[in-house]
């Protein structure tokens, strides 16, 4: 194998802002509007998504369901303009974060969701987030659109959401370091070197 043929693309330091901030009940995976996020290394206290651990579902059919597998998926983050790409898809007049459980929502960076893995994401206040990869689009959260959003056929909306948000749904992180995020944060972003792996 001839490594000097793999290309190498060079890390990047970018910036973002927090536009807003959400959580999710305990008991359901849709999120509200928060102050701010208190995060500790289980993620954020007493959140649907929270715990170093967490059961393995349909996303990883290499395990048998509900393996308990450490937790990548502690937050969601999301970006206003992916958003709105999305609620265009579905011919919507908007689509809210607190629909498909996002926890943050991230403005000022292109093409958010195609951060790569290993991304870190400095949050002016101290914290810092590792990103784990794409937030891949499912039926739950299109069920919870149609419902929110109204949509006369619930079954259609949960079917298209898939279609649409491929590549548009965002992030999902886990805490590196803990402490406390607040809307209107500056938040400096490390992408790191990247490289296709070919054997």
């Amino acid at each position: 194998m001839d490594i000097t043929a793999t290309e190498v693309f060079p890390a990047q330091k970018l910036a973002a802002r927090v536009e807003a901030v959400f959580t999710a009940p305990f008991d359901h995976f849709e999120t509200r509007p928060a102050d701010a996020l208190d995060l500790t290394f289980d993620g954020i206290e007493g959140d649907f998504h929270g715990g170093v651990t967490r059961r393995s579902g349909g996303r990883e059919p290499w395990y048998p369901r509900g393996t308990e597998i450490r937790n990548e998926r502690q937050l969601t983050i999301i970006a206003p303009d992916e958003l709105a790409l999305i609620a265009q898809g579905m011919g919507l007049a908007e689509v809210k974060p607190e629909w498909i459980g996002a926890n943050l929502l991230l403005a000022g960076l292109p093409n958010l969701s195609m951060l790569p893995a290993g991304t870190l994401l400095f949050f002016q206040n101290g914290v810092t987030l590792k990103i784990d990869g794409q937030n891949a689009p499912c039926k739950l959260s299109g069920r919870s659109i149609a419902e929110n959003a109204k949509m006369p056929d619930h079954a259609a909306g949960s079917l298209l959401f898939p279609k649409v948000a491929k590549r548009l749904r965002g992030l999902t992180a886990w805490v590196e370091k803990p402490g406390r995020i607040l809307a209107g944060e500056a938040v400096t972003v490390r992408v790191p070197e990247q490289w296709i792996y070919r054997a």
